[in-house]
């Protein structure tokens, strides 16, 4: 299965006060949307042909609300891509791109949705690269001025800034894959920095002098705890999020039925591994089953 995704740009200020019925019109057309301030983003699963025609009929039926209600899609800044396997997207029929309003968007390599680089292939290598790229410039830039810098508490705050902003944003996506090694790299060239390059003491040790969590105990941290697993059944929201989770429940009565546990969907592929689906009950259900239990409340 590849899926097939289009994000129209609506070109008005006052879209924040329009865009709430364009989910009715996908919904119409069996198009599944999502929605963050101006950006729309469509989205149809297909299998062995490209279904574009049910994905241009509902960009028709946009195009024409939007300009009844005095807005327009803007062409220029539209963007179509097609997500899959490698082996998926070679033998898939050839898709030249998508009509909408008069004009064919070709069908882009990547393109950037809430400041990650997602790619057709859904490995983030060019995401993970820029982050990287951005991380040892600034880095470099420390050290030139880290002779003068007599206050390390001042060059740790500065530190766990950048990892805040840079490489912890949208690392869940790289989980388990080979990409977390390069983010790796750059949290010890961060260490080394901060303890004034200890050329012959292991990276291990110096995270732990630091107290920083490695980049994938982070990510863990994250899945579990967090922001997602966590919130999401406690809170029940985002409701997008908590449709995925299903508690276990076993056919006959065993010991793990108090356990909290989250039903885990089989998957077969790298990629399907990587979801929040098959991610999250993973990570969540390998927790000890005290912090499982603590502080549960019911979701609503």
């Amino acid at each position: 299965m590849s899926a097939l995704g289009f994000r129209p740009r609506a070109t008005s200020f006052l879209c924040l006060l329009y865009v709430s019925p364009i989910g009715c019109i996908a919904s119409d057309h069996g198009i599944s949307l999502q929605q963050y301030a101006n950006d729309t983003q469509l989205h149809i699963c297909v299998y062995r042909r490209p279904d574009c025609p049910a994905l241009e009929s509902c960009l028709h039926s946009l195009h024409f609300w939007l300009c009844h209600n005095g807005l327009s899609l803007n062409g220029s800044k539209s963007e179509s891509i097609l997500l899959g396997t490698s082996s998926r997207i070679q033998n898939f029929p050839s898709v030249s791109g998508v009509a909408i309003a008069g004009s064919i968007v070709p069908l882009s390599d990547r393109f950037v949705t809430l400041g990650a680089t997602l790619d057709s292939n859904l490995c983030f290598r060019h995401h993970v690269s820029k982050v990287c790229r951005s991380a040892h410039f600034h880095l470099r830039a420390l050290c030139h001025i880290q002779p003068v810098l007599t206050d390390d508490i001042w060059l740790k705050q500065w530190l766990f800034h950048l990892f805040k902003t840079r490489i912890d944003y949208a690392n869940s996506l790289i989980h388990g894959s080979i990409n977390v090694r390069r983010l790796q790299c750059v949290q010890n060239s961060a260490a080394r920095v901060v303890l004034r390059d200890r050329p012959h003491q292991s990276t291990t040790a110096l995270l732990s002098e630091l107290h920083w969590l490695p980049v994938q105990a982070r990510i863990t941290f994250k899945i579990a705890c967090l922001t997602l697993t966590h919130k999401v059944l406690t809170t029940g929201q985002p409701y997008y999020l908590r449709f995925l989770q299903h508690y276990y429940t076993p056919h006959r009565t065993l010991r793990s039925v108090n356990q909290r546990l989250l039903k885990q969907p089989r998957v077969s592929t790298e990629s399907g591994k990587r979801s929040f689906s098959y991610l999250s009950p993973k990570t969540w259900n390998s927790l000890p089953l005290e912090l499982r239990l603590r502080h549960f409340q019911t979701p609503p």
